[in-house]
């Protein structure tokens, strides 16, 4: 049995696509003329594959336009074996170049929310990266968990599954220190 793939709409029922480059280019020039403002916040395509007992992925961007106010971002969320997003972000965060990256689960944002974090903050979970200059900001004590990339970016891995309090005092140790600080708004450079 193979992955299927559906794109989800947001006024609509999800309809099933081809994964192919042809595919994608035609998805998101859609999405772009649906989307009223999508000049000035960017476009938005969000893609789910299911179908491989246990697996369930989930791909969601905003890119494009001149936001002011709207973060962009790619979101790869994964239900399959635990360790398999601690292995993906590496490259992905090689391969994307992010500001930041967070592997994270239910408990863990539960217990974030509850010590002050907001959706759409930068944030990490039990495993993050974090670019150069959030990484300049990293507290000593953390450095010893973390990986340095070639960007001068630094991985983190902060916790095993189900350990939310040590992610949630890695968290606040980042967040005081500045690595987890907002973009200012209106919103200029994609990376602090």
């Amino acid at each position: 049995m193979g992955v299927s793939w559906s794109q989800v709409h947001p006024d609509r029922p999800a309809t099933t696509i081809e994964p192919d480059l042809d595919s994608l280019v035609r998805m998101l020039g859609t999405a772009e003329q649906d989307a009223a403002w999508s000049d000035r916040t960017g476009t938005g395509l969000r893609l789910i594959g299911t179908g491989l007992p246990g697996w369930r992925l989930e791909l969601s961007g905003l890119g494009g336009g001149r936001p002011e106010f709207v973060l962009q971002s790619f979101v790869v969320t994964i239900e399959g074996p635990d360790d398999l997003a601690d292995r993906l972000l590496v490259p992905l965060a090689s391969a994307w170049d992010p500001d930041f990256g967070d592997v994270t689960d239910e408990d863990v944002l539960d217990a974030l929310e509850d010590a002050g974090y907001a959706v759409g903050d930068p944030v990490i979970g039990r495993a993050g990266y974090l670019s150069p200059s959030r990484a300049a900001r990293l507290p000593a004590a953390l450095r010893t968990a973390g990986e340095t990339l070639p960007d001068g970016g630094i991985v983190l891995r902060l916790a095993a599954a189900g350990d939310p309090a040590v992610v949630v005092d890695g968290y606040r140790q980042l967040r005081d220190r500045g690595a987890l600080e907002p973009l200012p708004r209106p919103l200029t450079r994609s990376r602090l």
